[in-house]
């Protein structure tokens, strides 16, 4: 194998057969919600709230414009971790493949639905994609 150093880059592990991407069907993320002030009480309560309505519509850029998005039916687990003083972490299993949710479109629901939690800065991390029966995807 030729290795070659780039600064920044570092490779945690190489897979010698893959699968094809059609097999590809859920993403295991951290959506990570940061405030510049401390949380109010209610927010973790609310947003809890939010995500256990039978339909969450979130607008969604498509190929086509801005479509309206019904992202509950691809949420297949969500736990919402203990808030931290300063920011809230919303753990979910979502579909990745026919239809994908955008792990995004979580805290885009949140913007919408309930502005006054706005988060001010998001970060995702993908931790696991599985395929349809749960098996790790490599």
């Amino acid at each position: 194998m030729n290795s070659a150093l780039i600064s920044g880059v570092r490779v945690l592990d190489v897979y010698d057969d893959g699968r094809k991407l059609k097999e590809l069907a859920y993403l295991d993320c951290a959506v990570v919600l940061n405030y510049d002030i401390e949380l109010p009480h209610e927010a973790y309560n609310e947003i809890k709230a939010l995500f256990s309505h039978e339909s969450l519509v979130v607008p969604k850029k498509g190929k086509n414009g801005i479509q309206d998005q019904d992202i509950i039916p691809m949420i297949r687990e969500l736990a919402l971790l203990e808030p931290g003083e300063r920011s809230m972490t919303l753990r979910a299993l979502v579909c990745c493949q026919n239809p994908s949710l955008n792990p995004m479109q979580l805290a885009a629901a949140i913007d919408l639905y309930l502005p006054q939690y706005k988060p001010d800065f998001v970060r995702c991390t993908r931790m696991e994609i599985f395929d349809a029966d749960m098996n790790v995807f490599r």
